[in-house]
């Protein structure tokens, strides 16, 4: 327990041989796991050289044919120590007498290397690191102003230059932008008034609540986005919190390191999100029906029109299909599945009719309507997401019915890749289980009134 209070928590000074001792075990820690993990799940040789090349992503090349969980697994692997080591690095900042700031350096690819290498090397301050600033407090109502009105300003501006500017839609959106705001606001809070740690957790959740208000009203973002990032941007800006309360009650007169964090920010932005490859995904649903192959087969190459959805996710702004067509028979034809927001573009790659339709996507609607009073269109609506391919898979059962599977393969630039992959996994097969329904249920209606006109 001490150990583990000493690695999670402020408590304690961190000197350089410790610093190094704990670095040097933890890294050889982190990286026998990864490499064993990808080993057996990946079947490659994971090298050090490796986290440099790949950077803040494990979309690297040689984990291509890797199961669809591994990059989840790693990166919930990942997050304990990105903690401990910014807790670690932290303090030995403070040992050292550099500013605690400093420590952000740590989640930067290439330039932690370079802080961790210069804090093995720095000595222990011969006087004690700065203490709490010797100055009076100025009131709980006149802290929570000061640090709504720093957090939220930090949190809008960072947010305007990484989309608006940068058009990234990475982890320094989504994890850096809410954690400096929360470091943020923390610190003003914790300056101005001696407050607890839920007092301070209090305050930046009602500053990610502004920051969100802001974006609405500005119509920079619209709520459907906002609503898929919150659980993220809960997490990390609650970890923001802890950071900045304690740099708080360590150091004095730092606006001036607040000010370079925030213009450093975005120049962090192309080391952070840096990136290989893209990971195509697969999804995957099935439904088995009681007609057979001939009358379903019909029912996969076009349909009629879906009634309207009863899901929320649907009737929030989240596409969804109508009804498909198709121009033509047999390899080269052009399938058209309509969409709330506009048509998908399907060229036939595959007709193996009763058994088998796979397809290309060479073009494809906006994802979304995003729930927004300006009707906008966010950057992240063009792009981000990209269905690839996909097919059905038609398979008679012995009972004279059929199993019909469905599979779309897409790409997802929107990082960090391994959470909102969850969220469009999700998504996409709600879109399966509304299509392969329809087609079941024609499908089964077609075939009772086939039986009940025949002889």
């Amino acid at each position: 327990m001490k150990l583990l209070r000493h690695w999670f928590t402020f408590e304690g000074s961190v000197a350089r041989r410790a610093y190094l001792v704990h670095g040097a075990a933890l890294m050889a820690v982190k990286y026998l796991t990864d490499a064993a993990l990808i080993w057996f799940l990946a079947g490659a040789r994971w090298l050090p050289s490796d986290y440099i090349t790949t950077g803040s992503s494990f979309e690297h090349s040689k984990l291509a044919g890797a199961p669809a969980m591994l990059p989840l697994i790693l990166s919930a692997w990942t997050v304990p120590f990105l903690w401990v080591g910014l807790t670690l690095t932290t303090r030995r900042a403070l040992d050292a007498k550099v500013s605690p700031w400093f420590a952000l350096c740590f989640v930067v690819p290439l330039v932690n290397y370079f802080a961790m290498l210069l804090l093995c090397v720095l000595p222990t301050a011969d006087e004690p690191a700065a203490g709490p600033a010797p100055m009076a407090y100025r009131g709980k109502r006149q802290g929570q102003y000061a640090a709504l009105a720093a957090g939220t300003a930090t949190g809008v501006l960072l947010v305007v230059i990484g989309v608006m500017a940068l058009r990234s839609y990475g982890a320094a959106l989504f994890v850096g932008t809410p954690f400096i705001m929360g470091a943020i606001t923390a610190y003003v809070f914790n300056r101005w008034y001696p407050a607890t740690s839920g007092e301070t957790l209090e305050m930046v959740m009602w500053t990610l609540g502004a920051v969100g208000a802001a974006l609405l009203v500005f119509a920079i973002e619209g709520a459907l986005c906002l609503i898929m990032a919150l659980p993220l941007a809960v997490a990390t800006a609650w970890l923001g919190s802890k950071f900045g309360r304690f740099v708080a009650q360590q150091e004095a007169g730092a606006t001036a390191h607040i000010v370079m964090v925030v213009l450093l920010a975005p120049l962090a932005t192309p080391l952070i999100d840096a990136r290989s490859a893209v990971r195509t995904r697969e999804v995957r649903s099935a439904v088995e029906i009681t007609a057979g192959p001939d009358i379903v087969w019909r029912n996969v190459v076009e349909f009629p029109r879906i009634d309207g959805p009863r899901e929320l996710l649907f009737r929030a702004g989240v596409a969804y299909p109508i009804g498909a067509r198709i121009d033509g028979q047999g390899v080269g034809a052009i399938r058209y599945c309509e969409f709330s927001t506009g048509s998908f573009v399907e060229p036939i790659t595959r007709w193996e009719p009763g058994r088998r339709l796979s397809f290309d996507v060479t073009r494809q609607p906006a994802p979304m309507r995003e729930l927004s009073p300006y009707g906008i269109q966010p950057p992240h609506l063009d792009g981000y997401f990209r269905a690839v391919r996909g097919e059905f898979r038609l398979i008679a059962l012995p009972d004279g019915g059929t199993r019909l599977e469905g599979s779309t393969w897409y790409d997802l630039t929107i990082h960090p890749a391994p959470y909102f992959a969850l969220i469009a996994d999700f998504v996409v097969g709600r879109i399966h289980k509304r299509v392969l329904s329809h087609i079941r249920a024609i499908g089964e209606a077609e075939r009772v009134l086939a039986a009940s006109t025949s002889p």
